[in-house]
């Protein structure tokens, strides 16, 4: 299976976990505490976020690689958003 992931620095992960999580939830299976979160879409991909002390780290998997560089924009523009107090680098591998 395909994956991408991200390290994000960023005091805020578990805020920003919290809030992708909630706002995905009324679409799709969602699973999360403060530390960590699951989104399982429709499509059978996989977003885990996983909070720590000045980090979020980001995984998706899928099961086309060409839906990745999609799911990634998606998810990065969602947390973006979220984030609009302080500015996020992804570096997606």
């Amino acid at each position: 299976m395909p994956v991408s992931s991200a390290i994000v620095a960023t005091e805020n992960g578990s805020r920003y976990l919290q809030q992708l999580c909630k706002h995905w939830s009324h679409r799709f299976e969602v699973n999360f505490d403060p530390q960590q979160g699951r989104i399982k879409f429709a499509e059978g991909e996989v977003i885990t976020l996983t909070a720590s002390p000045g980090k979020l780290d980001v995984r998706i998997e899928a099961d086309d690689a060409e839906r990745l560089p999609e799911l990634n924009r998606v998810v990065e523009a969602h947390i973006v958003r979220y984030a609009f107090r302080e500015t996020l680098e992804f570096n997606w591998s």
